[in-house]
């Protein structure tokens, strides 16, 4: 892993250097955590932990929980860590200043950090400028080394095992909340540490998707989901939709207006491209079919994003986005949105994306799924 390390840290500094940043600091509150994963390797549990990168010298990791340090000290990639005392944080302050603190600091979800922390530390650095550093992690995070993408690829696997047994668990007066559970038994069994997942069963009534309910399944119902699970740190994501017994016309209609958008997505997927360039060709399909204004803020803009350490990544998938699509990125390319033919409809596929194209990530067939009832 010293090698993963150096990649990591290399990428980070060169970014560093650009924007004339002598020290980066990343923070982690309980639901953002995936800056400092990547510096540090470990799996946080802490509601808050921190870590330290400076241009030169030592890095540092800073948590709550002593079983955090345990953690990353056993990924070997940071230096020093330090069991951080809140409110004071007198370990991380010291670490700031040591020898001499930095002309600039940039720090990593800056805009998420406790107002009491950062009034800390810009009253112990009064010389030094702080900035974001959210968007430049965003950008060395996007791009995954060969060992991040065999996370990921296994992750694709898994989200074509918990398809089928999303499929295999519907069945007319079961409810959302037993599918889920049905589904989330076996991505744990897989192997999964987490798992994001949506739900939205019924017809065309359906608007978007919410995390499961009581609701009972009957026939004739679409149920869409995205559920995304995690390995080693890493996610992947897979969209589909399925109907109890025998579709109707509004149905296949809709498969088939979202499967031509997905493709024409995809097809247009490649180091070089913006995000933005991916999002006009799907949407270019619904708008070919009369269907544009279900592609606006009104309805559902984005037609996919990134992932990796988060399930949901820079850069989204969506018009005037000019983030540009780097080789060995992951991105999700998924045209889910409303439309009047069966109500909300979800179809995606996680890739890789290569010098000339895109790697898939998944098995599953981009079908409309049935379930025998």
């Amino acid at each position: 892993m010293i090698e993963e390390k150096e990649w990591r840290f290399s990428r980070i500094r060169r970014a560093m250097l650009e924007q004339e940043m002598d020290g980066l600091l990343a923070y982690a509150p309980g639901w953002r955590r995936e800056n400092v994963r990547y510096i540090t390797g470990g799996l946080i549990r802490s509601s808050f932990a921190l870590a330290y990168l400076p241009i030169e010298g030592r890095s540092a990791f800073f948590s709550t929980l002593r079983e955090d340090l345990h953690a990353t000290e056993e990924q070997g990639r940071v230096e020093d860590s330090f069991l951080l005392s809140f409110p004071d944080c007198h370990e991380l302050i010291n670490r700031l200043k040591d020898g001499g603190a930095p002309k600039k600091l940039g720090i990593a979800h800056l805009e998420l950090m406790p107002k009491l922390l950062l009034n800390k530390i810009q009253e112990s650095l009064p010389t030094t400028t702080i900035v974001s550093a959210t968007k430049l992690m965003d950008q060395v995070r996007l791009v995954k080394s060969n060992w991040e993408l065999e996370q990921i690829r296994r992750a694709g696997v898994v989200c074509s095992a918990g398809w089928e047994a999303f499929v295999a668990a519907l069945k007319p007066g079961a409810t959302e909340f037993e599918i889920v559970a049905n589904v989330e038994a076996e991505l744990k069994r897989l192997g999964a540490q987490d798992n994001f997942m949506l739900i939205a069963s019924g017809g065309k009534e359906v608007m978007g998707m919410t995390p499961p309910g009581n609701r009972q399944l009957q026939e004739g119902d679409m149920v869409r989901t995205e559920l995304t699970p995690q390995l080693d740190g890493y996610y992947a994501q897979i969209c589909r939709s399925a109907v109890l017994g025998e579709p109707n016309e509004g149905q296949n209609q809709s498969f088939k207006l979202f499967k031509e958008a997905l493709e024409a997505g995809l097809s247009v997927v490649k180091a070089g491209v913006t995000a933005h360039e991916v999002a006009v060709a799907e949407n270019d399909v619904f708008r070919k079919y009369g269907f544009g204004e279900y592609c606006t803020s009104q309805y559902t803009r984005v037609r996919g994003h990134a992932h990796g350490l988060h399930p949901d990544e820079a850069p989204a998938i969506i018009e005037g986005n000019d983030m540009v699509l780097e080789e060995n990125a992951v991105i999700i390319v998924h045209p889910n949105t409303y439309t009047p033919l069966a109500g909300y409809h979800v179809l995606g596929d996680p890739v890789v994306v290569t010098k000339d194209g895109y790697e898939p990530l998944l098995t599953t067939e981009r079908a409309l799924f049935t379930a025998s009832v």
